[in-house]
This record gives C-alpha cells, sequence and structure tokens, in this order.
C-alpha cells in the first residue's frame, strides 16, 4: 500500500480541516440548533468565539504534528500531554473517532429515510462501503477526498442560506421566544462554544496531526489553519441564521437543512440531500482512517481487516439513531476533549517560553 504523500497547499491543508468537521451533524444543522440555537442571539456570540478556537488550536496541532513529523495523533498528544495524561487523552479520541463514524453512518441513514423515503440502512451501508474504499488507499487518497467537496459543501450552505433571506426573512422576536437554553446539551453559551470546538478538534486532530508533517513551511500552516477556522465559523453561522428563519417548526425534524431545502423545489431538495451525504462521507472518511491508523500501521496485515471490522461495528452501534448521537456523544466527548485543549495550549506555550523544546517527552 503506498503512502507517499507529496507537499501539501494552505488550501489543501484549510480544506482538509473543514472537511474532517463539516459532516452529518454540522451540514444537517443538527449540531448548530443544539449547541448554538437555544440561545437565542447569544449564540452568534457563541459563533464568534468558535471560529477563534479553531483558528488557533488548528494551527496548533498542525505545527506541532510538522515539527515531529507525526504518524499520527497519538504523538501530538504525547507530546502535549506527557505519557499519563496523554494516554488518557489519546483513548478519548480513539473513542470518539469511533463514536463519530458511527454517528455519521446513523446521519446517512437518516437522509435516507427523511430525504428519499427508502431505508435507513440502505444509506448507512452505502456510506461504509464507500468510506472503506477511500480509507484503504491512503492518506494522500483521504485528504484529496476530503479537501476537493470542500467548496462545493460550502457553497451549498451559503446558496441556502442567502435563499432562505431572500424568501422567508427572519423574525427575530420568534427566536426570542424559542431561546431555551435549558434545553442545549450544554447550559451556557460560552462553555457550549468551547466543548462544540473540544468535540470537533477531538475528531479534526487524526487528519490535521499526520498531515502538519506534509506541510512545507509554517506560512503555509498559519494559512491553512486560518481559512480552514474562518470558514468553519461563516458556515456555523450561515447554518444559524438559515435554521433561525425556520423556527420553531425546524425543532421537529433530525436533519434541519434538508427540510429547509425541501420549501423552496423538489430538486433543491435533492441536490442539498445530495451534497449534505457527501459532507457526511467526508467525515466518516476522516474519521475511519484516524482511527485505523492509530490502532496499526498502514502497512500492517491487519490494516484491512481493523477497517472492516470498524464499519460493521459502525453500523451496528449507528442503529442508535442520529440525534440521540449527536446529544449524548458529543457533549460527553466534548467535556473529555477539554484536557487535549489544555494540554496543547500548555504545551504549546512552554515551548513559546523555552530556547529548546523541553516538553517533547516520550515513553
Amino acid at each position: 500500500m503506498t503512502t507517499k504523500t507529496t507537499s501539501i497547499s494552505y488550501l489543501k491543508v484549510a480544506g482538509a480541516y473543514i472537511g474532517t468537521i463539516v459532516g452529518a451533524g454540522f451540514a444537517t444543522g443538527q449540531e448548530v440548533l443544539q449547541f448554538f440555537v437555544y440561545f437565542g442571539s447569544s449564540g452568534i456570540l457563541a459563533i464568534a468565539f468558535i471560529t477563534a478556537l479553531f483558528v488557533l488550536f488548528g494551527y496548533i496541532i498542525l505545527e506541532i504534528g510538522q515539527r515531529l513529523k507525526a504518524e499520527s495523533h497519538r504523538e501530538v498528544i504525547q507530546y502535549a500531554g506527557g505519557r499519563w495524561l496523554g494516554t488518557i487523552i489519546d483513548g478519548v479520541i480513539t473513542f470518539f473517532l469511533f463514536g463519530a463514524l458511527t454517528a455519521m453512518s446513523a446521519g446517512a441513514g437518516a437522509v435516507f429515510s427523511e430525504q428519499f423515503g427508502l431505508s435507513h440502512y440502505i444509506g448507512s451501508l452505502l456510506l461504509l462501503g464507500l468510506t472503506l474504499a477511500v480509507v484503504m488507499t491512503g492518506i494522500s487518497t483521504v485528504i484529496s477526498a476530503i479537501s476537493y467537496l470542500v467548496p462545493l459543501l460550502l457553497l451549498s450552505l451559503f446558496g441556502i442560506f442567502i435563499a432562505t433571506l431572500w424568501f422567508n426573512p427572519i423574525d427575530w422576536a420568534i427566536l426570542a421566544q424559542t431561546a431555551n437554553p435549558a434545553q442545549a446539551p450544554v447550559p451556557y453559551w460560552p462553555l457550549s462554544a468551547i466543548i462544540y470546538v473540544s468535540y470537533n478538534l477531538v475528531l479534526a486532530i487524526a487528519v490535521l496531526a499526520p498531515m502538519g508533517k506534509h506541510v512545507p513551511d509554517k506560512d503555509t500552516l498559519r494559512r491553512g489553519a486560518f481559512f480552514g477556522g474562518l470558514g468553519l465559523g461563516l458556515g456555523s453561522l450561515a447554518i444559524f441564521l438559515t435554521v433561525i428563519a425556520y423556527l420553531p417548526g425546524i425543532l421537529a425534524y433530525e436533519v434541519p437543512m434538508a427540510f429547509i431545502a425541501a420549501q423552496f423545489t423538489p430538486f433543491i431538495q435533492i441536490a442539498y440531500s445530495i451534497i449534505l451525504l457527501l459532507q457526511i462521507f467526508t467525515t466518516a472518511v476522516g474519521s475511519l482512517f484516524g482511527f485505523a491508523i492509530r490502532l496499526t500501521s498502514q502497512e500492517s496485515p491487519t490494516y484491512r481487516w481493523l477497517l472492516i471490522a470498524s464499519v460493521v461495528g459502525a453500523f451496528v452501534a449507528g442503529q442508535f439513531g442520529f440525534t440521540n448521537l449527536v446529544r449524548i456523544l458529543y457533549p460527553a466527548v466534548g467535556y473529555a476533549g477539554l484536557l487535549l485543549l489544555a494540554g496543547l495550549l500548555y504545551g504549546y506555550s512552554l515551548d513559546r517560553w523555552t530556547p529548546q523544546p523541553a516538553f517533547r517527552r516520550k515513553e
């Protein structure tokens, strides 16, 4: 199996960063609904906050990965957290990578069921089969598959957003009436923003850490992290403003954005549903790849069998339900992921304060 990768441009860095995160929870609107919309207009402040955090931590992960020439997220985690804390964080990340793959399987099933009237089993199996095929070919294909789809994904979000503002202007009074922080998985908007970034970075680090060593210079890292974080922030804002235009009825749907697309024409509904599946696919690819290379190397004879076992397990676990996974799994991993954010900040800051890296711990 070939794993050779040429140098990566900042656009590919940004694209892979965005594409790893804009999966089922993000693109369906379910994450934005639960983590931001319930806070009313304060949700906009939370989105501005997550944009800054995505830029900062995206760069830190890439920069550490570049310096360590990391093969997986494990090297970055051990560096940032040391042996014992790093082991705990590593376990959380590895667990959530499988959990995210499970959520993507459930999300694809929900799209097939709600939008196409087909069995959710078909959607889950199709997604997992394509994901398995791509990940078996190595990191070059993984990065390309994720980054090349991102422009299409963002354009679709902004297209729905503009059409919504044109045909169905936002009623801010309804947003104020609907705001109910008690319904949110996390009770306060600043904490909700941090938890949102935390669990998303737990997912993204699996791709960002090994990608860092293929980036030629720090300027490329900075620009990639900046445009990646900015794209995630603007995409979240577009979804937020789109969803609140359809309050309160939108709260009943597992796939809010696809329901909104259906309000225009059947063609737009079908087109967005297909794009949504592609968004789910990009996150599934990153999750499966990160999970597998953490447990074994791509050259190992067990690698392919691990991939197959992972998709089978994700299909079974995905029957728990998409909304339930977003509401229960994501916040739980987000709280645990606070250890990751603290470790990254501590390790990176210590390097800036000492002439020679003194925090590079090895087992």
